[in-house]
């Protein structure tokens, strides 16, 4: 059965997983885990706490695989673009949770205004990101994910992806013209 797992697609696991199958997730595991937490651990720097995210990740897959649409990338682009998410939750939480911690001991009572005005700023132009990037064709927002939240170089993305090196650069260049437009347009261009 292993070997069978060993030799399905991602996609096929993913069905798999679907129909409750522990061994299609664990081959999963290990052939995306390590780039997972690659990309986590910039962001968390702590090995222990990048882990807890990747675990959460995977968990989730768990519980729903049907999230994972073949037909906008890759699992492996997917999973650490998930992961991404989860791991830069987690530093703000952390930072959050600091800066309360910080007000309290300064005897700080309220909520400062100034730190929910940018609270509630970053939310919204982090969900107009979040939508200009879903709305590029799934080559280019796989290429960018990978390069600019998974963390990898052009030539590292051109293999997780299997593209020539040259694909992926024009992918890039061309989906972050596109997303320079879409944020202009809502209002978040550079001098936003």
């Amino acid at each position: 059965m292993e070997r069978r797992h060993g030799d399905a697609s991602d996609t096929a696991l993913i069905v798999a997983v679907g129909r409750g199958d522990e061994q299609a997730l664990a081959e999963l595991y290990r052939r995306h885990a390590g780039v997972v937490l690659g990309m986590t651990r910039r962001i968390i720097a702590e090995r222990a706490r990048a882990e807890d995210v990747v675990q959460d990740v995977f968990v989730r897959l768990w519980e729903r695989p049907d999230r994972f649409d073949p037909d906008r990338g890759s699992l492996r682009a997917f999973l650490v673009r998930d992961a991404h998410g989860r791991a830069v939750d987690r530093l703000r939480s952390d930072q959050a949770r600091h800066r309360r911690e910080e007000r309290h001991e300064r005897g700080g009572t309220g909520i400062d205004q100034i730190d929910l005005d940018r609270e509630v700023w970053n939310l919204v132009r982090s969900e107009k990101v979040r939508t200009a990037i879903a709305d590029l064709a799934p080559g280019e927002r796989e290429a960018i994910l990978l390069a600019y939240y998974g963390g990898f170089t052009y030539r590292e993305v051109a293999t997780l992806i299997g593209a020539p090196e040259g694909t992926v650069k024009t992918r890039i260049r061309s989906g972050l013209q596109k997303l320079a437009g879409k944020l202009e347009a809502a209002g978040l261009g550079v001098n936003a």
